[in-house]
C-alpha cells in the first residue's frame, strides 16, 4: 500500500473501536513499527488515505498499552471526523505522521499538576494522567473536568480505575447527579478546588473562549505557569490553511499544514535538519527565520540576543504565515 502523503509515514491498523459518548468514538490501533511519542501529544491523519490530513488527540499512554489510540469527536461537517467515526471498521488501515505538539507532562516537568479541560479537551489529559500514574506515582495531580451532560464523561473508565491516584472533579452543565457539580466552572469554584494553584503547573485544553476565560481566572487567583492547548487549533489549521516555507539550501519553497512545527514540515517534505532531543533542550535544530509569524514553545538554549535577530529551536517552533529562513 503506496503512502499517501508524505506527512503521514506511519501505517497502522484498526484493531477496535470503542464508542465513548453518542458522538466520541476511540480507534485502538495496531502498530507495526516504532513509533514515539509523547502522552498528550497529537498527531495528523491521512484522511481517506488522501493528501486531505486532520490532526487528532493520541489518548493512549506510551508503554501503557499495546494500541495507538485516537479519540475523536464527530462533527456534522468534519470530513476528517464523519470518515473515521461512519466509515472505518476493525482491519482498515490509517496512516499517521510523527507525534506532535508540546503539550506534555514529559515537556513540562512539575511535582503538582492541576489539569483543566473541557468536552473533548480531556483526551490529552487522560493520556497524561495514565503516564504519570504509572511512571511518576508519587507526583499530586488534580483534575477539573466540564462537561455537558453526565454522558458526555469521555474515558470513563480510566477515570474509575484513576480515581484513587487522583484527585478529580467533574462539573456538568445539565444532569449532574451524585458527586458531579452542577454548572460551569467559576472562578470562585476554582478558588475552593484549588487554594494552591499558585503552587501547581496548570494544564488546560478546551474551547478557545472556555479557555481564555479560565486563564483570566487562574491569573487573578495566582496562577504562575498556565499551559494551553487549543483543542482543535491544529486541526482547523492544518485542514484549512497551507504555508509556504523558504529554504535557502537548497533554495526551494514547501508547502505544508499549518499546525506543524518547523522541523516537521521540513522533515515531512525531505530535508534534513540537525536534530537530537526534538523537545527544545539540546539546541541542535536552531534557525534563523529572516521573514514570517510564528510562535515558539521553549527557547532554552538561545541567548537574548539571538531570540531578537530570528533565531528559533525548529523542534519547538510554529509557523503561523508562510516565512522565509536566512
Amino acid at each position: 500500500m503506496t503512502m499517501p502523503s508524505s506527512l503521514c509515514p506511519y501505517r497502522m491498523q484498526v484493531h477496535h473501536i470503542i464508542q465513548e459518548t453518542p458522538d466520541v468514538w476511540t480507534l485502538a490501533l495496531i502498530n507495526h513499527d516504532v513509533y514515539p511519542y509523547q502522552p498528550g501529544q497529537f498527531a495528523l491523519v491521512s484522511v481517506n488515505n488522501s493528501e486531505a490530513v486532520r490532526a487528532y488527540t493520541l489518548s493512549s499512554s506510551p508503554g501503557g498499552s499495546r494500541f495507538i489510540t485516537l479519540t475523536v469527536r464527530r462533527l456534522e461537517d468534519g470530513l476528517g471526523s464523519r470518515w473515521l467515526t461512519q466509515q472505518v471498521k476493525p482491519g482498515d488501515y490509517l496512516w499517521l505522521s510523527a507525534a506532535q505538539g508540546d503539550f506534555s507532562c514529559m515537556r513540562h516537568v512539575g511535582d503538582r499538576y492541576l489539569f483543566l479541560a473541557a468536552g473533548c479537551g480531556i483526551t490529552p489529559v487522560v493520556s497524561m494522567c495514565r503516564w504519570l500514574a504509572a511512571n511518576r506515582p508519587q507526583v499530586d495531580v488534580q483534575v477539573i473536568y466540564c462537561v455537558r451532560s453526565p454522558r458526555d464523561i469521555i474515558a470513563a473508565t480510566a477515570w474509575t480505575a484513576l480515581g484513587k491516584w487522583l484527585r478529580l472533579t467533574l462539573f456538568a452543565e445539565q444532569g449532574a447527579t451524585g458527586d458531579i457539580r452542577p454548572g460551569r466552572l467559576e472562578i470562585d469554584a476554582l478558588r475552593a478546588l484549588a487554594p494552591d494553584i499558585a503552587e501547581r503547573t496548570v494544564m488546560a485544553c478546551g474551547p478557545a473562549p472556555w479557555m481564555a476565560g479560565l486563564e483570566a481566572d487562574a491569573r487573578a487567583l495566582g496562577a504562575g505557569e498556565f499551559l494551553q492547548e487549543h483543542f482543535h487549533t491544529p486541526l482547523a489549521h492544518a485542514t484549512s490553511g497551507r504555508l509556504k516555507i523558504t529554504h535557502p539550501r537548497p533554495l526551494q519553497t514547501i508547502d505544508a499544514p499549518a499546525g506543524l512545527t518547523l522541523l516537521a514540515a521540513l522533515e515531512a517534505r525531505g530535508i534534513a535538519v540537525n536534530a537530537a532531543c526534538r523537545a527544545g533542550v539540546c539546541g541542535c535544530c536552531k534557525t534563523r527565520i529572516a521573514q514570517g509569524q510564528y510562535r515558539t514553545t521553549s527557547a532554552m538554549t538561545l541567548s537574548a540576543q539571538e531570540i531578537t535577530e530570528g533565531y528559533v529551536l525548529a523542534c519547538s517552533c510554529y509557523p503561523q504565515s508562510d516565512i522565509v529562513i536566512a
